[in-house]
């Protein structure tokens, strides 16, 4: 994950990703660089607009937050009720194993 946030970064500042940079940036983090993993970000970036994916990106973000918000919501609070209930039944079952 770090990698990609690196890729960013040195995107945002209108610097070249690269693996040099990319091992650069990494490293000032204080973050252990890997070779291979650096490797295979370069190559999954090469010939990809980061400007447009990133536009692309943020455009998708923003769709859901905006007719559709309170089902949205709504669904989140449908979703929140059956884990209560899951930890509870968790609870009581240690309570059982430990009496």
């Amino acid at each position: 994950m770090e990698n990609i946030y690196a890729a960013l970064l040195l995107h945002k500042a209108g610097k070249e990703v690269n693996e040099e940079n990319l091992k650069s940036v990494v490293a000032a983090a204080g973050v252990e660089a890997e070779e291979a993993k650096i490797k295979s970000l370069i190559a999954s970036l090469k010939g990809v607009d980061i400007a447009k994916e990133l536009e692309s990106a943020s455009l998708v973000a923003a769709a859901p937050a905006g007719g559709n918000a309170g089902e949205a919501k709504a669904e989140e609070k449908k979703e929140e009720k059956p884990k209560e209930e899951k930890k509870e039944a968790a609870a009581e079952g240690l309570s059982a194993l430990f009496g």
